[in-house]
């Protein structure tokens, strides 16, 4: 959010919107859409996908592929809230390291509400909450898949995509994601 401040100083009208909710209180198709859409094995790895990396790895190395993300949810989370958000080796240590720490000291519930709460999913738009009032008029609470899904698909890159538009101009992404959601359980015990 302050690197955001900072690009956008100069931009008349520009100010970031974000509500913190809590994760009883978002959609728990949210939280399904997230979990198919940028960490299937949330609940499974210790903060870090070495079976995705592997994966990464592999088809670079036989197909020529080029080298792609493979962050977890723990992952941004520790880049999100510890990190500015450059491309250096330095900030990748570092969000090691937090990511680490994260996993030791906090739950997984803990991480993906962090997440939700923080996670730009539009232009000055941060968190679920907000992203649900911007682009769909409720409260985080009230998402259907559909509306959760678009949001979800906005995530690799939030200023460029958008949940108004994910259906159309992602439709490749969003079928995936809407199959994956409906096939996720919700990863948490019910309180």
């Amino acid at each position: 959010m302050l690197k955001r401040t900072v690009q956008n100083i100069g931009e008349r009208g520009y100010k970031n919107a974000r509500s913190w909710v809590d994760l009883e209180n978002i959609s728990p198709v949210m939280v399904r859409a997230v979990v198919a859409s940028e960490d299937g094995r949330f609940t499974e790895h210790c903060g870090f996908d070495f079976k995705e990396l592997r994966k990464m790895n592999k088809e670079h190395k036989t197909k020529g592929k080029k080298i792609r993300g493979c962050s977890t949810i723990s992952q941004q989370v520790a880049k999100n809230c510890f990190t500015f958000c450059g491309r250096s080796w330095w900030r990748k240590g570092f969000e090691t390291y937090y990511t680490v720490l994260i996993e030791l000291f906090w739950s997984k519930e803990r991480i993906m509400e962090v997440y939700l709460n923080i996670a730009e999913m539009g232009k000055g738009v941060f968190g679920v909450e907000a992203a649900a009032h911007k682009f769909f008029d409720r409260s985080a609470a009230k998402l259907n898949t559909h509306q959760a899904v678009c949001i979800a698909c906005v995530l690799p890159n939030p200023l460029v995509r958008s949940p108004k538009t994910a259906p159309q101009k992602n439709r490749s992404k969003y079928n995936i994601t809407y199959k994956r959601t409906e096939q996720t359980p919700y990863p948490f015990k019910r309180k």
